[in-house]
């Protein structure tokens, strides 16, 4: 099935002639070689040793485990530990907020709600450069420098999320909430028993951007932590390509290590992913 979409976006069937089949070969080719090229020789060199470090390889050589074993002596698993507990944390904070501000966006009606989606809009338009000096004035005032919880608080609500969920639950048929309401049931009841099954869509989309935009955060953890101790993997990789007694394949095996929950969590949660992109495609 996949093999024909990719066929007819290419503009191929099976009437096409042995030109157009080397055409589809040499395309499917580059393409693998383009997107899968620097997968393949970050894997290869983090698992080889690597004497020229201006040079990958994508043919593997010999075997060997010292890249990880040196990443590890440099602490590289407490960093990865970081990552794991900001994200958890921050992504937990980020469902439960975006479950019920998007509820109330697309179910209630309230003074001000014009106002509300322009400052929830407007905060996708701002960098987070121009954002950094206020927050980390925020933080300082909250006392959350230096401390992991400083790196979730400010994550816990992305707009993007609020934006997706409220979209997602306008087109639930009201018909549902009303037969339970008849039935006798409450606003809570309503909103844990009937939107929020309905919402796995839309909550597997929230999870695998909003995981991967908390993973790739480097701006806030380098605003919050005042220790190496506190440092996520992404802001340590760059003090590792800092240090010259760090190898490149040492550096090599730690960005695998980044790389890799976010390719898992994208593997795991990839049918309500795709579930939440085709049902907006047909919304649309």
């Amino acid at each position: 099935m996949k093999n024909r979409q990719l066929d007819s976006a290419l503009g191929l069937d099976a009437r096409t002639g042995p030109l157009a089949l080397i055409g589809k070969v040499v395309l499917h080719g580059l393409l693998v070689l383009v997107f899968a090229g620097p997968l393949l020789a970050l894997l290869v060199s983090a698992f080889s040793p690597v004497s020229d470090p201006t040079r990958l390889t994508l043919l593997p050589t010999d075997f060997t485990l010292a890249n990880f074993r040196a990443a590890f002596d440099r602490d590289v698993l407490r960093y990865l530990l970081n990552s794991f507990l900001v994200v958890g944390g921050g992504l937990l904070l980020q469902v439960g907020v975006s479950i019920s501000a998007g509820y109330a966006l697309a179910r209630k009606r309230f003074p001000g709600m014009r106002l509300v989606l322009l400052l929830i809009l407007s905060t996708m338009m701002l960098p987070e450069e121009v954002l950094a000096i206020p927050l980390s004035l925020v933080l300082s005032d909250l006392s959350l420098i230096g401390s992991l919880w400083g790196m979730i608080v400010p994550v816990g609500a992305w707009a993007f999320s609020i934006l997706v969920t409220a979209e997602f639950m306008k087109e639930i048929p009201l018909e549902l909430e009303e037969a339970a309401r008849l039935d006798g049931a409450g606003d809570l009841r309503i909103f844990w028993s009937v939107v929020l099954p309905l919402c796995k869509p839309a909550l597997g989309v929230i999870g695998i951007f909003g995981f991967t935009m908390i993973w790739d955060q480097y701006m806030l953890p380098l605003l919050v932590a005042t220790d190496a101790k506190q440092f996520t993997l992404p802001l340590a990789l760059r003090t590792l390509r800092a240090d010259e007694q760090v190898g490149v394949g040492v550096l090599l095996a730690s960005a695998l290590l980044a790389l890799l929950p976010s390719v898992l969590a994208f593997l795991a949660m990839q049918r309500q992913f795709m579930r939440g992109l085709t049902s907006g495609a047909v919304k649309g």
